[in-house]
């Protein structure tokens, strides 16, 4: 196979894009100028350091006003808000270039997207929405989603977390975990159980009395993302931040439908630079007098590779078109960040086994894309939870109890 091949007439390095059926030739002028934006924001502020970052469990916050810049947060939500005004696809492709980066640096732009804007845009008042989206949007905010409990992750519905009216402001008591954002977020929307049991949407803001978020240390995954607890004791909440326009756990499932979406994007981001980094190294490499690329095993690898970012560019990108048309189904979602996630981490793996014992190391990226998608296959569902949801879609039988 030749090292550059045609699309829109132009010759494309595989390095650079594995495109082996030409996608690009189903994506707009617009899609492809806003994939190179962030490609190349990329490649100047997050991959000459994520290594050191990741390293250090560092969070890197000044990032946060930068993906603000460039419109990595909400872009679908619509300008008038702040938002990009954009398609399901190139939001896609947007998460798709920064996990090519980062996993960690993902999860910081999608959970600002699609769990914070997301729900206030879809179920906030006009009040809300104008007050915290365009702050969002901006990255003078970082924002968060407060869904998952210590005791209650695959099943939300079972979270203790409650508020009760108290005339004139609710009063907020229970606790989440693993928490993107938290340690530094400035509002989180909080799913909570009123007196009658029904789940509703609560906007917790930094500074509350009683609100805290203690930081999550000694994580061997997502170690350039912030990660914490949510904390409540008492918040005195407004009753001006309770989402208004939807209740039930059908909200904050909606939310993750749209988070699952971009995932299914960005996990094979992942795999494409671990691909790339493959396919580099197997030219370079010398064993026995010639590249180890020329080994009947190691091109059985990268043809595998190649195949199954192939099948899965094409499967995202139909998922794009649904999602544009308001017809994606949660199972649909579900599949799409199964295979995607599973597919990426099977490629770190092999990939990591072309280096070989350099494959360790943070001088190549694939042990730290691996450890990422270690949280990425749990989070947003879990990878048994999505088949479960894939499985009462095809029979008809929830096997959730």
């Amino acid at each position: 196979m030749p090292n550059d091949f045609q699309t829109k007439g132009k010759a494309v390095d595989l390095f650079e894009s594995p495109d082996f059926y030409v996608l690009d030739d189903l994506l707009t002028e617009e899609q492809l100028l806003i994939r190179a934006s962030i490609r190349e924001f990329v490649k100047k502020e997050i991959s000459p350091y994520i290594e050191q970052w990741c390293q250090k469990g560092h969070f890197p916050y000044e990032i946060v006003r930068k993906f603000g810049d460039i419109g990595a947060f909400g872009p679908t939500i619509p300008t008038s808000y702040g938002g990009g005004g954009l398609d399901y696809i190139a939001y896609g492709l947007i998460m798709q270039e920064i996990e090519r980066g980062d996993s960690g640096m993902r999860s910081t732009a999608s959970v600002q997207g699609s769990l914070v804007m997301y729900p206030i845009y879809a179920f906030g008042s006009e009040a809300q929405k104008a007050r915290f989206l365009p702050k969002l949007a901006s990255g003078e905010y970082l924002g968060c989603f407060g869904l998952t409990e210590p005791d209650h992750g695959s099943n939300p519905s079972g979270m203790l977390t409650h508020f009760k009216d108290e005339g004139d402001h609710y009063l907020l008591n229970g606790s989440k975990m693993w928490i993107s954002n938290a340690p530094k977020a400035d509002v989180a929307v909080v799913w909570a159980k009123d007196e009658t049991g029904r789940i509703h949407g609560l906007l917790v803001e930094r500074g509350m009395e009683g609100f805290s978020t203690p930081e999550t240390h000694g994580k061997w995954s997502l170690r350039a993302s912030c990660t914490g607890e949510l904390v409540f004791d008492n918040v005195k909440i407004p009753k001006e931040n309770l989402l208004p326009g939807k209740s039930g756990l059908g909200a904050p499932l909606m939310c993750l439908d749209s988070a699952r979406f971009g995932i299914s994007w960005g996990a094979l981001g992942a795999a494409m630079d671990c691909y790339d980094a493959a396919r580099r190294y197997a030219l370079e490499r010398q064993q026995f007098g010639k590249p180890i690329g020329s080994f009947q095993l190691q091109q059985k690898k990268l043809a595998e590779m190649l195949t199954e970012i192939t099948k899965s560019q094409l499967l995202n990108w139909k998922l794009g078109k649904m999602m544009n048309e308001g017809k994606a189904s949660t199972a649909q979602i579900s599949l799409a960040k199964r295979n995607a996630v599973e597919v990426a981490l099977n490629i770190a793996r092999e990939a990591r086994q072309i280096h070989g014992g350099m494959g360790i190391t943070g001088e190549y990226p694939m042990m730290r894309h691996m450890m990422n998608l270690e949280s990425v296959v749990t989070y947003e569902g879990t990878h048994d939870i999505h088949l479960l949801i894939l499985g009462a879609e095809i029979t008809g039988i929830p096997a959730f109890s």
